[in-house]
């Protein structure tokens, strides 16, 4: 039998220090830690993918929580189902002592933790949906308080006015004027429109 440990953070700036301490203090193989910095929206997870693979029947896998397995309910299921049931690989959810397949295999223990993993993915999946209502209530208060979000606007050159009369007399080119605003084409117009400069030329 050989131990494993799957660790998930959602963007490459979160830290994943909490989940690896854990495994360390299991005293889990630095080769055998495999640690995703993904989104959970998907499974297309390099470091999982490789995992899955590598388990074998009999081996136990370590994760923190139920939801490094996946962002909603099915997926977390399906999961947790392909590990145990195809691969035939024991699961140890550290934040849950409940979800330990290696424990209480009779026909209640088993329906017992079936119960609780049920439970423990609807509770996941409804905190993230949750999160998601919380930001988008939060940005739509910001807004109208008129909190601006995404990048800044580059600002405009001091000629751009002189520029735009140039072109429009015909005297530069489309991609000359574009390259001496340092923008696209589309932002290019966007800001004629705003500025009410794009009269006679089209």
């Amino acid at each position: 039998m050989s131990i494993y440990s799957y660790i998930r953070v959602s963007s490459i700036d979160q830290n994943e220090d909490r989940q690896l301490i854990a495994m360390n203090e299991l005293g889990i193989p630095p080769a055998n830690i495999f640690i995703d910095k993904k989104s959970g929206k998907d499974f297309n997870r390099p470091k999982y993918l490789k995992l899955i693979k590598r388990l074998k029947t009999g081996d136990l896998l370590y994760i923190k929580s139920i939801d490094r397995l996946g962002r909603n309910y099915a997926e977390i299921q399906e999961q947790w189902r392909i590990l145990t049931k195809d691969k035939g690989v024991d699961i140890a959810v550290i934040d849950m002592p409940l979800l330990d397949t290696r424990q209480s295999k009779d026909l209640l223990g088993t329906f017992i933790a079936d119960i609780v993993l049920q439970l423990l993915s609807f509770v996941a999946q409804n905190e993230r949906e949750n999160i998601r209502r919380r930001q988008a209530e939060g940005i739509a208060a910001a807004k109208v308080k008129g909190v601006k979000f995404g990048r800044p606007e580059k600002p405009l050159p001091d000629n751009f006015a002189e520029l735009v009369k140039a072109w429009k007399r015909g005297k530069i080119k489309t991609a000359e004027i574009l390259k001496a605003c340092n923008m696209s084409k589309a932002t290019f117009y966007k800001k004629l429109k705003t500025h009410k400069l794009l009269k006679g030329r089209k």
